[in-house]
């Protein structure tokens, strides 16, 4: 071990910086070459793959039979028949000339309805049916609006991963690689007709709330008192998911089961009104008689109770017509009263007695002791 100092190495003459060139940007434009050239590489090999695959023998065999075979052909058919039933529901969207009580015209939504619930075309009506309750099942079930969130946060991580990797790795962001050139938006015919549809359909929700309100239906009226009170009890025992698929049942399957046994029930139907119009006519014939007994007790006693008022009143006048029988006979208008000497008092003819101060006592005292005439 040596104790000598330590001595210094010789000093680099270059570092390793290299300052950029036109050949280092001619490198990087290389390198992004390369990266779109295996791009375009990928995606040929997967398409003569692809080809490879559809123009094998086992491939063309099994694609002949289905699509040449009776299950091909049916399935063609219901799919030519359902399309054509689709088109039909979205031509009867025409407001029909039909109008309310008040005289306003109907909705679109109101023909609409009318060929859905009335099964004028079973394939469009079931699909939507199944569809219907389907969503309510779903909505039961199944975590839809966590499975949505997830989704979107899934997405949106993705798309942040691959844009920040891409500008690591590469110098160029993947995700924006494929940023359109225009963001999509939303015509403004295409909103006005959306409104518009929107519009229509809340009133005809409004507009058959009232005529069912005011009774313009009758019959469709007792229907929705009817489902009110069902509704009322099964509330309380049933949830609303459950009361939903009850309800959507109910409106949907009901007018099928009235068009499928349309004979019998309508011959039910009839027998009931008939009973219900003898029972209606029973009880106005018993109404009526019952008024009539009334109205006759109550002619009677008004009968009765006049004859008395009218004696009593005759009573009274002939018993006010009579004359009093002490009473001065009337005179006749112009002539005095007659008068005899017996009405008036006889005159004195002595004079007063002395010591006599009272005027009945003057009289008892005098000639005729206070008569007019003398006693007998």
């Amino acid at each position: 071990m040596t104790d000598a100092p330590p001595q210094l190495g010789q000093i680099p003459q270059s570092s390793g910086f290299t300052p950029p060139t036109l050949s280092s940007t001619m490198d990087s434009n290389t390198s992004n070459g390369n990266l779109q050239n295996a791009k375009d590489n990928v995606y040929n090999n997967a398409q003569s793959a692809a080809n490879t695959i559809q123009n094998h023998p086992a491939t063309q065999s099994v694609k002949e039979t289905l699509s040449h075979g009776p299950v091909a052909d049916m399935a063609k058919d219901q799919h030519a028949k359902t399309t054509s039933e689709f088109s039909n529901m979205a031509n009867s969207r025409t407001t029909p000339e039909k109008t309310a009580a008040t005289g306003q015209p109907l909705t679109h939504y109101h023909s609409f309805f009318y060929d859905l619930l009335s099964w004028e075309n079973p394939r469009a009506t079931t699909l939507s049916f199944i569809s219907i309750i389907l969503f309510i099942f779903s909505a039961r079930y199944l975590p839809a609006l966590r499975w949505s969130f997830k989704a979107l946060y899934m997405v949106l991580g993705v798309t942040a991963a691959a844009e920040v990797a891409g500008k690591l790795v590469l110098s160029q962001g993947l995700t924006s690689s494929f940023r359109p050139k225009k963001y999509y938006t939303i015509p403004r015919e295409t909103l006005e007709a959306s409104l518009e549809d929107v519009e229509q359909f809340i009133n005809f929700f409004v507009i058959e709330f009232q005529r069912v309100l005011f009774a313009e239906n009758v019959t469709h009226t007792i229907a929705a008192f009817m489902a009110a009170v069902l509704s009322y009890w099964l509330i309380k025992i049933l949830p609303l998911w459950g009361l939903t698929l009850i309800g959507v049942s109910c409106v949907y399957l009901g007018p099928l089961i009235y068009m499928t046994n349309k004979e019998l029930i309508d011959e039910h139907l009839k027998n009931a009104s008939d009973a219900m119009n003898k029972q209606t006519n029973q009880v106005r014939d018993l109404a009526g008689h019952h008024t009539a007994r009334a109205s006759e007790t109550v002619k009677a006693y008004a009968g009765d109770y006049t004859s008395k008022a009218q004696e009593y009143i005759s009573n009274t006048r002939s018993t006010s017509s009579k004359p009093m029988a002490n009473a001065p006979a009337k005179s006749e208008p112009g002539s005095g009263p007659n008068y005899s000497s017996s009405d008036f008092p006889h005159a004195p003819k002595q004079e007063p007695t002395a010591g006599v101060t009272s005027h009945q006592e003057q009289y008892e005292k005098s000639q005729f002791g206070g008569q007019a005439v003398p006693a007998s």
